[in-house]
């Protein structure tokens, strides 16, 4: 009995996790809203819109969300749901599920084997964190699956630009480093404007309003209008500093110094162009402007997985 006592402690074990797993639901239709988040209509208008999808291309994206996942690991439950209700064509394995843990707060795309290479990796990414995750942290919960099962029907027939995933990553990082850098261009500048003394200066800060206004358009991190910000620091401020800038010991050491530069090069910052007394010289150095069920299809954990 004591040999056996090792395999039976693990078997108890063994069937207390499977006792604890969390159930895969019934297999209703292509929207399984178990957690509710959706109205009656819209839970009437997907499964038409899916239904209609699969009739005309055969491939079968299925919506399951659940209030919990009880514990249980995201990535292994949604595979075991897509296995379990075999999504897809068998041999032709072209299922989607799309899986949403409410309480949560996290979600899954699993992909078929047969749609791996259109629904990639990060394509899934890019639909969870691009276009479902935005709206969801705006309580947008219909809009946001509504649009997340549009952007799969779109994936799994090729009709999704790959631009728009290529992209997707990278944009913001670039958006950022090119208002940066041109910030500090046009902050250059600025610093001119307020050192220069006469009606030079506020010339100067009426030719670089514009170059303040393409960030305050373009710089939007996470919501926060960052470049909005800095436009408006710049309206209030500069003339703020410039005022009150010659009144202190260091301005008007500074523009004192602009002046005997400015004298002792006739009146412009460089014999090769730059600012002149006649604005921007021609040398450069300027700027310029029925019945449901799956239908046998296999899965190896493709897809993608996200929060929000």
């Amino acid at each position: 009995m004591k040999r056996y006592l090792p395999l039976l402690i693990l078997l108890l074990l063994l069937a207390g996790a499977i006792a604890r797993a969390l159930d895969v639901p019934y297999l209703s239709g292509h929207v399984n809203d178990t957690a509710h988040m959706l109205s009656a209509d819209a839970v009437t208008e997907l499964e038409q819109r899916l239904t209609a999808y699969e009739d005309s291309t055969t491939n079968q994206i299925v919506l399951l969300t659940i209030s919990s996942l009880d514990g249980e690991a995201l990535e292994d439950y949604a595979l075991r749901v897509a296995e379990t209700w075999k999504l897809g064509q068998k041999g032709v394995d072209n299922g989607v599920l799309l899986l949403i843990a409410r309480d949560d707060r996290k979600m899954r795309i699993e992909v078929g084997y047969g749609l791996e290479a259109t629904v990639t990796d990060a394509m899934s990414s890019y639909i969870i964190n691009d276009i479902i995750t935005p709206l969801f942290r705006q309580g947008e919960f219909e809009a946001g699956i509504r649009e997340g099962l549009n952007a799969l029907m779109q994936a799994a027939d090729g009709t999704l630009s790959p631009d728009d995933v290529s992209g997707s990553g990278d944009s913001g990082m670039e958006m950022l480093v090119f208002s940066l850098f041109w910030l500090g261009i046009v902050g250059l500048f600025t610093v001119i404007g307020l050192a220069t003394p006469g009606c030079m200066g506020w010339f100067l800060y009426a030719f670089l309003v514009p170059f303040y206004a393409v960030p305050a358009v373009l710089l939007d991190i996470g919501g926060f209008p960052l470049g909005a910000l800095i436009f408006l620091t710049y309206i209030i401020g500069y003339p703020l500093l410039k005022i009150l800038l010659p009144k202190t010991a260091f301005g008007k050491r500074i523009q004192e110094k602009m002046k005997t530069m400015n004298t002792s090069r006739g009146g412009n910052w460089s014999s090769r162009g730059g600012w002149s007394s006649g604005g921007w010289s021609s040398g450069g150095g300027g700027f310029s402007s029925g019945g449901f069920s799956g239908g046998g299809g296999s899965f190896g954990g493709g897809g993608s997985s996200g929060g929000w």
